[in-house]
């Protein structure tokens, strides 16, 4: 439940009294409530609702007792409260207000992250830190300092203007795509996939192609996601164990999602306005063409990722482009490509580097590579796949 409402009870709440310090120390009491009552009285018909009424009590039972002691702050929020306005804007989500509110230009890209994915997005600190390949107090920090930052210049929460929205849309598609990323391949714990929070990006993605259908990296992340997810059915075997897009049973893929994606990707050529998030899609999109593994165009492929180094250059695009590259001229110049880049605290960078030494029969090294890549990964699942391949070896 923390997982599901968190995020909206914080948005909601966050509306009402104009504070997220607030806001968030309002939920956190709410759902410490809810740990006592629930377990003896069970869940209430709805248990949402429950938490956000309960933090709003608590809350405004808070603020009166600071307020009395003249506490400017307690006395503006609880103003705020008893105004309840009902804003009219452009975002009609709470969630996906505050997301925007969060994403405000004052604030470093990476900061706006981090902060909506804490907010929003229902992930621990530690799950945020590996999303950005920082250690964990670097990414504490980072937050602690968003929070003061949005304190001290008064940043304010509010739906922005028409206006505002496009420079502000960078950074909720970013923010949008890392809590997919986290769904699709989550950076802990024992499963692979944490579904819930694949559906809530793709819901902020449909959302978000609503809010703004002129946006085509809007439109191209949806797709991504949708091309991405439909293949999840076929990511993991019955016992749970990971299965490599080679590897996997295309019978399993959903194909209403390939479908859905693939629609959206045309919109976005048929625009001519290519930007990262439409070439993933499209890239994503060629794999979904091939019936078999086989069948996939990879010429088409690194074509794709040279456009995407060329308009955002980043190591982990040149290392996925390394792979097709290894696909079409094998894997020594896909391993002279790998080696080139500097993604040592990656752990798909030395997997893939272990996966390229292997199949050029240099199994020591590969071996080193997979216990390297084991070192730096929390998921269960990943770990089970990396240990059997060394085990193999």
């Amino acid at each position: 439940m923390f997982r599901a409402e968190h995020g909206r009870a914080v948005a909601v709440l966050t509306r009402v009294f104009g504070d997220l310090d607030v806001a968030e120390d309002a939920v956190q009491e709410a759902f410490a409530a809810a740990t006592e009552k629930w377990p003896a009285a069970g869940l209430p018909p709805s248990p949402a609702g429950w938490i956000i009424t309960t933090a709003r009590n608590r809350a405004i039972d808070r603020l009166r007792r600071e307020a009395s002691r003249a506490d400017k702050q307690a006395q503006a929020a609880l103003l705020h409260a008893q105004d309840e306005p009902v804003e009219e804007g452009a975002v009609r989500d709470d969630r996906l207000r505050l997301i925007f509110t969060c994403c405000h230009p004052a604030l470093a890209l990476n900061v706006r992250v981090a902060l909506t994915l804490r907010l929003l997005g229902g992930l621990t600190t530690t799950e945020i830190a590996r999303a950005f390949l920082v250690p964990e107090p670097t990414m504490a920090q980072r937050i602690v300092r968003a929070k003061a930052k949005i304190r001290a210049a008064g940043i304010p929460y509010r739906v922005p203007y028409e206006a505002d929205l496009p420079e502000r849309v960078r950074g909720v598609l970013a923010v949008v795509y890392l809590i997919f990323n986290e769904g699709y391949a989550a950076s802990s714990g024992d499963e692979l996939i944490r579904t819930e929070l694949c559906q809530e990006a793709i819901r902020l993605g449909r959302l978000l192609v609503d809010l703004m259908p002129d946006e085509p990296e809007a439109v191209g992340l949806l797709a991504l996601m949708l091309l991405q997810e439909s293949r999840r059915p076929a990511r993991t075997a019955a016992d749970g164990t990971l299965v490599r897009l080679p590897d996997q049973d295309r019978a399993l893929w959903d194909r209403a999602l390939i479908t859905e994606g693939q629609d959206l990707v045309r919109r976005c050529l048929r625009r001519g306005q290519p930007g990262p998030y439409q070439l993933q899609a499209a890239i994503n999109a060629v794999h979904s063409d091939a019936a078999t593994a086989a069948e996939t165009d990879w010429g088409q492929i690194v074509q794709l990722y040279d456009h995407q180094l060329a308009i955002a250059p980043s190591p982990v695009v040149a290392l996925n482009r390394a792979v097709a590259v290894a696909e079409i001229s094998g894997p020594a110049e896909g391993l002279a490509l790998v080696d080139d880049l500097d993604l040592g605290g990656y752990y798909l960078f030395h997997a893939i580097r272990a996966d390229f030494l292997k199949r050029l029969d240099r199994a020591a090294e590969a071996a080193a590579a997979y216990e390297a890549a084991l070192a730096l990964t929390t998921n269960t699942t990943e770990q089970t796949f990396l240990q059997n391949s060394l085990d193999a070896l």
